[in-house]
Order: C-alpha cells, then structure tokens, then sequence
C-alpha cells in the first residue's frame, strides 16, 4: 500500500469514526428526552455530553484538516 494510500485510509477511518460518534452521541441526547430525569438532571447530562462529544471528535477533525507536508519546497532554479 502506497503512502498516498495509506493516508487516504486513515483519513476514511477517521471520518468514519466521526460518523459512529455522531450517531452515539444523537442516541443519547435522545434517550434524555425519553427520561423522567427532571430539569436539573437533563442540563447536567446535556452539559456533560456536549463536552464529551467535544472532547471525542476535535481532535479527530482537526487532524483531517490539518495541512500535510511531506517535504520541504524545491529551490527556485
């Protein structure tokens, strides 16, 4: 496998745990609302899952976005 490959399959691997993470994450922002948990409970939840989630996915896009380079520029002939 190529390096170019080899990128291209992290690249999906992160992207597609991003998408798992969503999907969890939406889940159970979900279930808080099926709970009888009260007002106090539900924004506590809420204000621990939205840093959670945070946490989790940053760092994975971040990386998607960050600029590559492989070596330095050539010199002007």
């Amino acid at each position: 496998m190529s390096r170019e490959e080899q990128r291209q399959a992290v690249r999906q691997m992160r992207e597609s745990l991003i998408g798992q993470l969503e999907t969890l994450y939406l889940d159970a922002f979900d279930q808080l609302t099926t709970q009888n948990l009260g007002e106090g409970g539900i924004a506590r939840l809420t204000q621990l899952l939205l840093r959670s989630r945070e946490a989790a996915i940053t760092p994975l896009q971040e990386e998607i976005e960050a600029p590559l380079i492989t070596r330095a520029p050539e010199p002007a002939p």
